[in-house]
């Protein structure tokens, strides 16, 4: 599926590309092997999604010109306080997750002979900053610039996040939450990327289709570079 790409965006990446100055962007998956996160409301893991999101965004990110590191892309990290470790010297973090709902709102259904958990209250995205971030500025800029492509391109930002969280950008779907490891002990700009609800039933099937993957990763790469492109930035070690 192709997407279409702003010329100044596409001139602007190949030049910095060519030139060797190409950003260069850590891309975590959330979770893993032994810490799988929540379960969908057909039992598939939250670290399943989200190793298989973040492969679909990573090539997409590579061909925006920029540099990827893969983080956690086997599952092995179980330290929270390493991803930051194994991002250092990168310019921006992201964690790529997907979303559940206190259990006070579940319901259940039987799904494939067993009795599984699940909501219809709560769906969409949300992104998350740390206020305790080394480089809040960015991290807010860059979460906003996602957002605001999301939104662009007909994802919808859950406001559920606003009964635990305070708002940075609500509009553009973007909270604080202070206390996230990955988020602050890190010496780069972070943004955690919740990209649905994977309890929600009908969400669950979206965010497992190709085509609508492809497509937010297009909003996340195109939000990620315009961002980056215009933060000055030292130069890398």
């Amino acid at each position: 599926m192709n997407f279409r790409v702003h010329p100044f965006f596409a001139l602007f990446w190949s030049l910095t590309a060519s030139a060797g100055a190409a950003p260069l962007v850590a891309i975590d998956v959330g979770h893993g092997i032994v810490d799988p996160g929540a379960f969908s409301a057909r039992g598939r893991s939250e670290y399943e999604f989200n190793r298989d999101f973040a492969g679909v965004l990573a090539g997409t990110v590579r061909a925006r010109g920029l540099g990827v590191r893969e983080v956690n892309f086997d599952g092995s990290v179980r330290v929270l306080s390493d991803r930051p470790k194994l991002a250092k010297g990168a310019d921006f973090f992201i964690a790529i997750h997907h979303d559940s709902i206190n259990t006070q709102y579940l319901k259940f259904w039987d799904w494939d002979g067993s009795e599984a958990s699940y909501t219809d209250v709560k769906r969409g995205f949300g992104l998350f900053v740390s206020e305790r971030s080394p480089d809040l500025s960015t991290s807010l800029r860059c979460a906003s610039s996602i957002g605001a492509q999301m939104r662009r391109n007909g994802f919808v930002p859950t406001p559920w996040h606003g009964r635990k969280h305070l708002a940075a950008d609500a509009q553009n779907g973007v909270w604080y939450y202070d206390n996230l490891v990955v988020l602050y002990r890190t010496t780069l700009p972070a943004v955690l990327f919740e990209a649905g609800v994977i309890k929600h039933r009908e969400e669950e099937l979206e965010l497992a289709d190709p085509e609508r993957q492809a497509r937010m990763a297009d909003a996340l790469a195109t939000g990620i570079a315009g961002c980056l492109y215009v933060t000055e930035k030292p130069a890398r070690e």
